[in-house]
């Protein structure tokens, strides 16, 4: 769905969830690399899984060692 202003899409999804019984979470945003101006914004259900963490913060897997000849 395509909403005028990012409030009133907001607004609609929080009291159809609300109507359905479960809550919401805004979740991740895209951006118009141009202009800065926020093309998408995802509201999700509060049971979606975890919030997302920032990707400095997250916790870096250990690299493989690399194996020479095989």
């Amino acid at each position: 769905m395509k909403f005028d202003t990012l409030q009133k899409g907001i607004t609609f999804y929080d009291d159809y969830a609300r109507i359905s019984g479960f809550n919401t979470l805004l979740s991740s945003t895209k951006k118009r690399k141009s202009d800065g101006k926020i093309m998408v914004k995802y509201c999700v259900c509060s049971k979606e899984g975890f919030k997302e963490t920032p990707r400095l913060l997250a916790e870096c897997k250990k690299k493989r060692p690399i194996q020479n000849g095989v």
